[in-house]
């Protein structure tokens, strides 16, 4: 499919297609399991090194070096990146990035004061309740999408299937401050996959990648220096090749965001993820030697947030304006709820 006429002799870029709903879900789906993956390997490789932000800080550069690599080794890539320039996006649709870097960074400070359980069910709630309203103001490049009872309900009944899967763990201090941070988190998390789609819409998913590891690993390298993590003895790197791939897992997981966004909408790629990490988190307790095994909580938790991906796409019908972009004739309405449909 051809994009609209180009200006000043430039030629028009392809409107970049969109997966099937059913395939955006498998995708990102998928990219839940990496993400679970991720998140134990960060975590260890945090403990073993001796400070939590490490693992963030490993996970970060190696994102971005590969990432990098891909840039420089691919022309359409480095295409992306032009196109990027050319369509004048706001300026805060760059900052996608920071969502994750915040979402890495709370978690390494908060669950040891809360736990996993209440973290992961505020982050949740703030995932659902980011989506919704991420969603209805049309900043990813699906458009808008309206309050319906099925959305709402798809919403609500995430955040109740994570808290089955919880059952168990045990619970930390409720600090009702840390709460609401591990919320923010997750509202922060849902305008990442919203702008790092806005953005890849404009160039490619390749330019929506690098822009979010370039805009997250400064602030992480930031907040890691001022903990204290960069500086002193040198840490004690484990030797476990696995534990140094959060990088890999986690340009997998943006890339695998940046095309579900724009077929299923920010709530239920969000709700698809989730879903995909209780999947993960329930292999690796049954495969890592001396874990607890299957529990039946994770495993009714992953399908019923699957579940609740579904119900909120009932009655959904994609909007009729097209995402932002593809040419360089094209220009963005630079008001945060405008979507980015097309003018001119």
């Amino acid at each position: 499919m051809s994009g609209p006429p180009a200006a000043a002799g430039i030629p028009a870029r392809p409107v970049p297609r969109v997966l099937p709903p059913w395939a955006a879900m498998v995708v990102v789906t998928l990219a839940g399991f990496a993400s679970a993956a991720q998140g134990a390997a960060n975590a260890e490789l945090g403990e073993r090194a001796g400070n939590a932000t490490l693992g963030a800080v490993v996970n970060n550069l190696g994102g971005t070096l590969l990432i990098g690599v891909g840039v420089l080794a691919l022309p359409s890539a480095r295409a992306g990146l032009v196109a990027l320039r050319r369509a004048r996006l706001p300026w805060w649709a760059y900052l996608g990035g920071l969502g994750g870097a915040a979402i890495v960074l709370l978690g390494a400070y908060i669950v040891p004061v809360l736990g996993v359980a209440v973290f992961t069910i505020a982050q949740v709630a703030g995932g659902s309740l980011g989506g919704l309203a991420v969603d209805r103001a049309g900043l990813a490049p699906v458009g808008r999408l309206a309050l319906t009872p099925a959305r709402v309900a798809g919403a609500l009944l995430g955040v109740a299937a994570v808290a089955l899967a919880q059952l168990g763990r045990p619970v930390g201090d409720l600090a009702l401050g840390l709460v609401l941070l591990a919320v923010a988190g997750g509202v922060a998390v849902a305008l990442q996959s919203a702008l790092n789609a806005r953005v890849s819409a404009a160039g490619s998913a390749t330019a929506g990648v690098a822009v979010n590891f370039a805009t997250a690993t400064p602030v992480v390298l930031l907040v890691a220096a001022l903990a204290g993590a960069l500086a002193g003895p040198a840490p004690t790197w484990p030797d476990a090749w696995y534990l140094y791939t959060g990088g890999l897992l986690g340009v997998v997981i943006v890339a695998s965001l940046v095309v579900g966004v724009p077929a299923i909408g920010v709530l239920r790629t969000g709700l698809a993820l989730v879903a995909g990490q209780l999947g993960g988190a329930l292999l690796l307790d049954a495969l890592v030697p001396g874990g607890p095994g299957v529990r039946l909580p994770v495993l009714a938790g992953a399908l019923l947030t699957l579940l609740a991906a579904v119900i909120a796409g009932r009655g959904s019908a994609r909007p009729r304006t097209r995402a932002a972009v593809p040419s360089a004739r094209v220009a963005t309405d630079e008001r945060p709820g405008a979507g980015g449909k097309l003018v001119g």
